[in-house]
C-alpha cells in the first residue's frame, strides 16, 4: 500500500504528434489516486527541470519520429546528453523508467526510446524498471496499460528501498514487463484492474437491436463474450475547451503556421505523368520554381508539402455535425475555467480568427484513427442506448481485440463513426480536443540545384484504397496533388494554356540522406518504385560535379532499382541509361517483380534484396574494406526489412562470422551514418 505521504517522481514526455504527450497526462491523472506527485512537462521545458541535480525518479514516454530519431520535441535534449565531454558518472544519481513508442513496420522499431535509454546508462543512470516498447502496428495499449500499472509498482519499490545500496536496474517491474515488450502477445491484457477501474458497466437495459443473433461482429455490433459481458471503461477525459461562434464575412484567414520553419508558396511549373497508364499505381513528377524564394536543399533532403483534408469530407462532416450553415462563423476558443486537464491550453496549431470551414479543412487530421480516448467522449454525444454499448465495448479493456480489429487496423476515422453510428453527434470543441494536427507530408526531392538551378522535382504514387463505408479514397495528399496538377497533365496534351497553380512546402528539422562528403567514397543505392526519387537527385548532383571538376577522383556508384513492369513503371528509364553511359553510374541492377523472364528478356531475381545477393562480394568490399555507404529508400513494411535481411546474409557468407557479429557489424554501419534508410510505411 502507498502511504498517505505523496511521493514525486518527474514526468517527461517527447512527443511529435501528441500520442507520447496523451499517455504523459494519463499516467500524471493516475498518479493521484496512487498517491504520487507527477512533476509533468515536455522534455523541450528545460527551463522547468534540471536532471543534473534530479534526486526523485524520472520517468519518460517517448516517441519514434521519422526513420528512427526521436521527434522534434527531444532533439535539444538528446542533442545536450550526447556530449561527449559529459563524464561517464554524469547520472549516476539518475533512477528512471522509459516507455518508447513506434512502430515495428519500421526498422529502427522504437528508436526514439531507445537513443535516450542508452545514453541514459552511459552516463551512468539506472533504470528502476524495464524499458517498455509499444508498438503501433498492433496497438500501443497492448503494452502501455500493463507498463502502466505496474509502474506504480515499482515507483512503490524505489521509494520503500531509496535508501538502499542497489548495484543493479531491475525491480518487480522489471519482471513484469520486460515480457510486455512482444507486443503482439494479447497476454498483455491479462492483468488485475482493480486499481484501474473508472466504473463498472453491465448489459442491463441494452437495446434489443444490438443483439447477438448474428454470429460474426463488426464496427458496429459485437458477439458473447463480449456482448455479456461487464464492461471496465476508461475514465471520461475532462473536457477543457469552451467555444462560441461569432458571424463573419468571408474571408481568407491563411495557411496554418507551421511551427519549426519558413513556409513558401511556390508554383508548380510541370507536371508528368511517369507511369503507363495501365500500371497498377500512378505515379506523378511534379516540379517546383524556389527561384523566387529563399528555400534551398541538399540532393536526398526530404521536405514538407502542406495539404488541405478533402473538401468533399469536410463538407460531409459540417453537414453530420449540423455546421453547414456555421461553415464561415469564425471560432472562439477559451480554455474552462475549473477543467481538470493539467497543462490545458490553447490548441497552437487553430489560429485566432479561422472559420468553422478552415478549422476542419486546414487544422484536423479528420483522417486520424480514433483514438479509445475520443471514443469514451463520443459515448456521451451517442443518443441510441445500443450505439453507446458498442462505443462503450470498443475503448474498454475487454473490447481491445474488436479496437484493433475494426478500428485500428480497419483504419476507421472520424466520418467512418459517424455513419456508422447516427446518433452520435459531438460538439466542434470536442473533434479539436481530441482529433490531432493536420501534418505536412514529408516528399523526397528528387533533383539537384546544380542540375536544376532554381527547380525541385518529387515524385509521389497516388495513393487509393477503400474506406470502411466501401468508397475509394485517395492518400490526403496525393490525391489533392493529383487534383491540383491534373489541368497541367491535360494541357501537356491539348496544348491548352492553363493557371499556374502554387503549392506551400517548409524545410524540415532534420535530414541526413546525404551523399558522402568526400566524393571518391563509394556508395550502394537501393531504391525500388518511388523509393528511386532521392538517387536521382544524387545523380544528377554527382554528374554535375564530374563535369565541373575533372581532377577529382570519384567512388564506385551502385543502383538497385525494381518495379513490376518494365513496359509501364520503370520510372527514369531513360535518365539511368545516360547516368550509366556517361559514367555517373557505375553498376545499374534492374529487376521487374511481375515480368516473366520471356518478357524482359533477362533471368535476375525478382526484387531488390535478391539482386543483392548477386553481388555480395562488391557489397562486402564497398561497406567493410572502403568504408562505404548503403542507402536504402522506400517501403519500410517489406522491403526495407527484406534488404536488411539480406545484408546480414551477405556479411554471413563473406565474413564467415555468425548472425549476431553481423547484426553488430549493421548497427556499426548504423553509429557510423554509412547504413542510411528514407522509409516509409
Amino acid at each position: 500500500m502507498c502511504c498517505k505521504t505523496k511521493k514525486r517522481f518527474l514526468l517527461l514526455y517527447a512527443s511529435q504528434k501528441g500520442q507520447a504527450k496523451a499517455i504523459a497526462e494519463e499516467i500524471w491523472q493516475q498518479a493521484k489516486e496512487h498517491e504520487f506527485e507527477a512533476d509533468i512537462h515536455c522534455i523541450s521545458e528545460s527551463d522547468k527541470y534540471n536532471l543534473d541535480n534530479e534526486n526523485d525518479p524520472v520517468v519518460i514516454v517517448i516517441s519514434t519520429t521519422g526513420t528512427g530519431e526521436p521527434p522534434d520535441t527531444a532533439i535539444k535534449f538528446v542533442k545536450e546528453i550526447n556530449d561527449k565531454t559529459l563524464p561517464v558518472d554524469h547520472f549516476s544519481h539518475l533512477r528512471y523508467g522509459l516507455l518508447g513508442l513506434g512502430d515495428s513496420e519500421y526498422t529502427f522499431f522504437c528508436n526514439g526510446g531507445k537513443i535516450v535509454d542508452r545514453r541514459l546508462q552511459e552516463l551512468g543512470a539506472q533504470r528502476f524498471c524495464e524499458m517498455g516498447q509499444a508498438d503501433d502496428a498492433v496497438g500501443l495499449e497492448l503494452v502501455v496499460e500493463p507498463w502502466i500499472a505496474n509502474l506504480w509498482i515499482a515507483l512503490n519499490q524505489e521509494f520503500s528501498s531509496k535508501k538502499e545500496d542497489t548495484n543493479h536496474n531491475t525491480s518487480p517491474c522489471a519482471n513484469t514487463v520486460s515480457n510486455l515488450c512482444v507486443v503482439s502477445k494479447v497476454e498483455c491484457l491479462k492483468i488485475e484492474d482493480s486499481e484501474l477501474k473508472t466504473g463498472l458497466l453491465t448489459k442491463a437495459n441494452i437495446s434489443s437491436k444490438l443483439s447477438t443473433q448474428h454470429s460474426q461482429p463488426s464496427l458496429s455490433q459485437s458477439v458473447p463474450p463480449l456482448s455479456q459481458s461487464t464492461l471496465n471503461v476508461p475514465a471520461l477525459p475532462p473536457e477543457y475547451l469552451e467555444l462560441c461562434f461569432q458571424e463573419s464575412s468571408d474571408q481568407d484567414t491563411g495557411l496554418p503556421c507551421v511551427s519549426e520553419s519558413s513556409v513558401f508558396q511556390v508554383p508548380v511549373t510541370k507536371a508528368v505523368q511517369l507511369t503507363k497508364d495501365d500500371a497498377i499505381k500512378k505515379t506523378l513528377l511534379v516540379e517546383l520554381d524556389i527561384s523566387k524564394t529563399t528555400f534551398s536543399y541538399h540532393p536526398g533532403d526530404a521536405f514538407n508539402v502542406i495539404c488541405p483534408n478533402y473538401t468533399s469530407e469536410v463538407d460531409e462532416l459540417l453537414s453530420i455535425l449540423g455546421l453547414l450553415e456555421k461553415k464561415d462563423f469564425f471560432v472562439c476558443l477559451k480554455v474552462k475555467s475549473g477543467t481538470k486537464k493539467r497543462g490545458a491550453a490553447l490548441p497552437q496549431h487553430i489560429p485566432e480568427k479561422s472559420t468553422v470551414k478552415f478549422i476542419l479543412t486546414w487544422c484536423l487530421e479528420i483522417r486520424a484513427v480514433v483514438k479509445k480516448a475520443f471514443l469514451r467522449s463520443l459515448v456521451e454525444y451517442t443518443t441510441d442506448i445500443g450505439e453507446k454499448r458498442r462505443l462503450q465495448e470498443l475503448c474498454s479493456k475487454q473490447g481491445s481485440s474488436d479496437y484493433n480489429t475494426f478500428i485500428r487496423n480497419a483504419g476507421v476515422c472520424l466520418l467512418d463513426l459517424l455513419h456508422t453510428f447516427p446518433t452520435c453527434q459531438p460538439p466542434l470543441s470536442l473533434l479539436i480536443e481530441h482529433l490531432p494536427k493536420l501534418q505536412a507530408r514529408p516528399y523526397s526531392a528528387a533533383s539537384s540545384s546544380l542540375y536544376h538551378p532554381g527547380k525541385m522535382i518529387f515524385i509521389f504514387n497516388i495513393v487509393e484504397f477503400a474506406s470502411h463505408v466501401g468508397e475509394l479514397r485517395r492518400g490526403v495528399c496525393t490525391g489533392w496533388l493529383a487534383n491540383l496538377v491534373a489541368p497541367i497533365l491535360q494541357s501537356s496534351t491539348k496544348g491548352d494554356e492553363v493557371l499556374i497553380p502554387e503549392i506551400s512546402i517548409s524545410s524540415r528539422l532534420t535530414n541526413s540522406f546525404h551523399l558522402p562528403d568526400n566524393p571518391s567514397i563509394p556508395f550502394i543505392m537501393i531504391g525500388p518504385g518511388s523509393g528511386i526519387a532521392p538517387f536521382i537527385g544524387f545523380l544528377q548532383h554527382r554528374q554535375k560535379l564530374k563535369e565541373n571538376h575533372k581532377d577529382w577522383i570519384f567512388g564506385e556508384t551502385w543502383l538497385f532499382f525494381g518495379c513490376r513492369h518494365k513496359a509501364r513503371d520503370y520510372l527514369f528509364e531513360d535518365d539511368l541509361k545516360l547516368f550509366v553511359e556517361n559514367g555517373t553510374l557505375t553498376h545499374l541492377s534492374v529487376c521487374f517483380s511481375r515480368d516473366t523472364p520471356a518478357m524482359v528478356q533477362n533471368t535476375t531475381p525478382k526484387y531488390v534484396q535478391d539482386n543483392l545477393r548477386l553481388f555480395s562480394k562488391e557489397i562486402s568490399r564497398i561497406l567493410l574494406q572502403e568504408k562505404g555507404y548503403f542507402y536504402v529508400c522506400g517501403d519500410a513494411k517489406n522491403m526495407a526489412k527484406d534488404v536488411n535481411d539480406a545484408l546480414v546474409d551477405i556479411l554471413i557468407t563473406e565474413k564467415g562470422i555468425d548472425k549476431l557479429e553481423s547484426l553488430n557489424i549493421l548497427a556499426m554501419l548504423r553509429d557510423e551514418k554509412r547504413y542510411l534508410q528514407d522509409i516509409w510505411a
